[in-house]
């Protein structure tokens, strides 16, 4: 068994989609980055790859990459599902927070763990996700950005 971590951040800004676990959540500001800035889906991928000893998703997914510019995030995480199973192994689960003052999260939940499970082929029930405010505190609390932690349990998988 093999355990990851992940965490990832993005700075919100104006004329962006706020995208958070493949969801296009309706809001005044997005997050800014070289894909599409989800924060959700980069911790899990950070997670999952810390796991697997193969790096960060900066590694496999450069922000210097033209390729990568305005990348959907739920097709990266299918690249990193990929090497997952090629690697010998399978989700156990994956446990993430998302970390925003606003907007809130809840209503948007069910369909962000639908997206991670039929992406990364597994059953939702090894997918919870949650939000958290910060009180108003630091840069999360002050709506200059949103967080992500992750993390996840790989099992080898079974050849019987």
């Amino acid at each position: 068994m093999r355990v990851g971590i992940g965490y990832d951040v993005h700075k919100l800004v104006e004329n962006r989609d706020l995208i958070i676990g493949g969801v296009n959540i309706p809001h005044e500001k997005g997050l800014l980055g070289h894909s599409d800035a989800d924060v959700l889906l980069h911790a899990i991928m950070d997670s999952i790859l810390g796991a697997l000893s193969l790096g960060d998703i900066g590694k496999h997914f450069p922000d210097n990459d033209p390729k990568y510019k305005g990348a959907n995030s739920l097709k990266l995480l299918e690249r990193v599902g990929n090497l997952i199973h090629n690697k010998g192994y399978k989700v156990s689960n994956i446990d993430s927070t998302i970390i925003a003052q606003r907007p809130k999260m809840a209503s948007y939940i069910s369909k962000m763990r639908e997206n991670i499970a039929r992406v990364l082929n597994i059953d939702i029930d090894s997918i919870n996700v949650k939000a958290t405010t910060e009180e108003g505190l630091g840069f999360t609390g002050n709506e200059e950005g949103i967080s992500s932690q992750a993390i996840c349990l790989l099992i080898p998988i079974d050849k019987k």
